[in-house]
């Protein structure tokens, strides 16, 4: 998902945006702001996003016979 057309603006992964401490981000066009705002300026940047580490695999529901050939 992170080269989906429709993306949510927000300043944490705009190419204008830096992120500092907490919720806080500092954007070359607005100056400091909240870091779930978005604006007019908004260009993303895939760089930025950090994506969601996929869930571990559960691997008690397997028997050894299932991975023997």
């Amino acid at each position: 998902m992170l080269f989906r057309k429709k993306i949510t603006k927000s300043c944490h992964y705009c190419a204008h945006g830096t992120v500092l401490e907490g919720n806080v981000v500092l954007c070359t066009k607005r100056g400091v702001v909240e870091r779930e705002n978005g604006c007019r300026k908004f260009t993303y940047d895939p760089c930025k996003r950090i994506p969601v580490k996929p869930k571990a695999l559960d691997f008690e529901r397997f028997a050894a016979d299932d991975f023997s050939l």
